[in-house]
């Protein structure tokens, strides 16, 4: 993005807030599936996000091990968000919430509660359940669930920071399959919504920041490209293009074609 590009953006929007706590970039991504540590590291930064997940279950915890992924990311630099990436019970999610806050995360949470093995879609009734215990427990709760309205907002109302509904199934690289469902929960939440999941590639990202949620979060999109800087690039760009044009407002679809240019006051 230009200077001028982001000049716009900053004039007509305000940080991304979360928690109490403000973020210039709406753009959140994860750490797994890089081919190397340093590919990890160098698209994270291309990617201009201030926000990154950790999976506190499939990472060594241990700082000092250098080739954990935890030693090349620099918690000055960036907000790490631990995640419960992997959990399949509340149970579980719960346990590995609380292991990360004493191993000196923060007390903020990327809740997952995975209720299929093969879809990786979440147990409903089980994130209900870890969100009403870690929120109990001094947790700021970001939820990832469905693209369920009557979900959201239980989760909002038991205390979340954030809901995060999926554009579609996590890795699948699908898109935004229910752009309505999207627009609706935004609308009726008052916690920041940021979609989760699904975003293959840049197109996606921009498509998702149209429907006016507050951000959005992806890894496997960026990972797995056969560029991985080039494709951070281009979602921190298409990011910032989507929220603009929400904010821009675009113009009516009509079914008819209506000239471009004035039709009165022409040369005959």
């Amino acid at each position: 993005m230009t200077v001028a590009t982001d000049q716009l953006e900053s004039s007509l929007d305000e940080p991304l807030e979360i928690a109490g706590r403000k973020f210039t970039s709406r753009l959140i991504v994860g750490t797994g599936k890089y081919r190397d540590n340093e590919t990890m590291v160098r698209a994270i930064t291309a990617s201009g996000t201030e926000i990154v997940t950790v999976a506190v279950r499939r990472v060594d915890l241990d700082r000092t091990k250098e080739e954990g992924i935890l030693h090349h990311l620099d918690p000055d630099k960036w907000f790490l968000l631990p995640n419960t990436a992997g959990c399949y019970e509340a149970d579980d999610a719960i346990r590995y919430a609380r292991l990360a806050r004493e191993a000196g995360f923060t007390d903020w949470i990327k809740l997952e509660v995975i209720g299929d093995e093969e879809s990786l879609l979440p147990d409903v009734a089980g994130l209900l359940e870890a969100t009403r215990t870690l929120v109990s427990d001094g947790f700021k709760v970001l939820a990832y669930t469905n693209e369920d309205l009557i979900t959201a907002l239980k989760l909002e109302d038991a205390g979340v920071a954030a809901v995060m509904p999926l554009a579609s199934p996590i890795g699948s690289g699908l898109g935004l399959l229910n752009p309505y469902h999207i627009r609706l929960i935004k609308s009726r939440l008052e916690v920041p919504v940021i979609v989760d999941a699904g975003v293959g590639t840049a197109s996606d990202a921009c498509l998702t920041m149209e429907q006016g949620v507050d951000g959005i979060l992806m890894n496997t999109a960026i990972a797995a490209a056969r560029d991985p800087v080039g494709m951070a690039t281009a979602m921190r760009e298409a990011t910032v293009a989507g929220r603009l044009a929400y904010l821009s407002g675009r113009m009516p679809r009509r079914e008819l074609a209506v000239p471009s240019s004035p039709t009165t006051g022409m040369l005959d």
